[in-house]
């Protein structure tokens, strides 16, 4: 057990680089700084010549530096796919250990795979919002199950059968698909560029009257063929996005607050709620900063590595929280 524990927590911590790396790209405009896919202008190391690409590739606009950003992305995206790779084979030999999370390493591989996919997408198709969309949510579900399947096997490793055979609370359950309906959000109003839509942080404009396009900011489906990047949508429509993202920002801070009551008669779970909360808290205070001085890139980082926190911090909930079996069997599913 030792070495599927160390191998996991290494590709943790690199899924978090990953993960940020990949917001750094997606703020950096970097997401089309290689055109093609999985190398760079057709090659897998950018020459320090900007010259010499400028002559291979006559028609291309060419960024080395926003280049680079993308291939150090990919880089590091494609070590953790082999760390994820080499846990599934040990899941594969450790098969007929009982309570071993085979199943949960297998999902994960298929995950990892999956996300290899959306990034090439993200490329041939040229931003596509929900494709992008997509890839960022597959990221943060990549680091929740490799995060999951850590747990697990500290469970395992402590030979408790009751805290082996523990779920999850209902109430970090609820909270939990509250944070990833605001990722989804947060994340679809960066791939639209919507962030720029409103300039007031209570209302969207203060001095004038937005008539919201919630039926064309909310539709997935969007054209094949056309550059997003800059985004195409019209002003009400990524004005729509922006308050429906934080329309979600509320919905997810009244679950947290109701979730919060319900856990809060268990001594052992005040801190990681404190935590949480905490988090919670300056992450609306930064979403608001974001708004009130147009997203400086230095915000919008830690905006996104604040939600990246968040939901380091819920997973951490959601594992002391855990209901033991007789519990369950008992109805003592809330906090007593």
């Amino acid at each position: 057990m030792r070495l599927p524990l160390q191998l996991v927590t290494a590709a943790i911590g690199l899924a978090l680089v990953v993960v940020v790396l990949g917001g750094w790209t997606r703020l950096n405009d970097a997401g089309l700084g290689c055109p093609d896919w999985p190398g760079c202008y057709g090659t897998w190391v950018l020459p320090d010549d900007h010259a010499e690409l400028a002559a291979a590739h006559p028609h291309a606009s060419i960024d080395l530096r926003k280049g680079w950003i993308e291939m150090v992305h990919r880089y590091a995206a494609g070590v953790l796919g082999l760390m994820v790779l080499a846990l599934a084979v040990l899941a594969y030999r450790l098969r007929r250990q009982a309570g071993y999370p085979v199943k949960l390493s297998f999902c994960l591989l298929a995950l990892v795979i999956a996300q290899g996919i959306f990034g090439m997408w993200t490329v041939t198709l040229q931003l596509l919002p929900v494709v992008v969309t997509m890839h960022l949510l597959g990221g943060l579900a990549t680091l929740t199950a490799l995060v999951l399947l850590r747990q697990n096997l500290r469970r395992l490793a402590s030979g408790n059968n009751d805290v082996v055979r523990s779920s999850a609370h209902p109430w970090v359950k609820l909270m939990l698909a509250a944070l990833f309906l605001q990722l989804a959000l947060g994340g679809w109003t960066s791939t639209n560029y919507a962030g720029w839509a409103c300039s007031d942080w209570l209302y969207c404009h203060q001095d004038q009257q937005v008539e919201y396009d919630f039926a064309q900011g909310l539709n997935p489906v969007m054209s094949i063929g056309p550059n997003y990047e800059g985004g195409l949508l019209p002003a009400d429509a990524r004005a729509a996005i922006q308050v429906t993202h934080r329309g979600g920002a509320i919905l997810l801070l009244l679950i947290s607050l109701l979730g919060a009551r319900q856990l809060w008669g268990k001594s052992k779970l005040r801190w990681p709620l404190c935590i949480y909360g905490v988090l919670l808290l300056g992450q609306i205070l930064l979403g608001l900063a974001n708004v009130i001085w147009l997203l400086p890139l230095a915000l919008a980082v830690a905006h996104h590595v604040g939600a990246v926190a968040l939901l380091l911090a819920l997973l951490t909930l959601n594992d002391k929280a855990r209901v033991a079996p007789r519990e369950v069997d008992h109805g003592y599913v809330v906090a007593h």
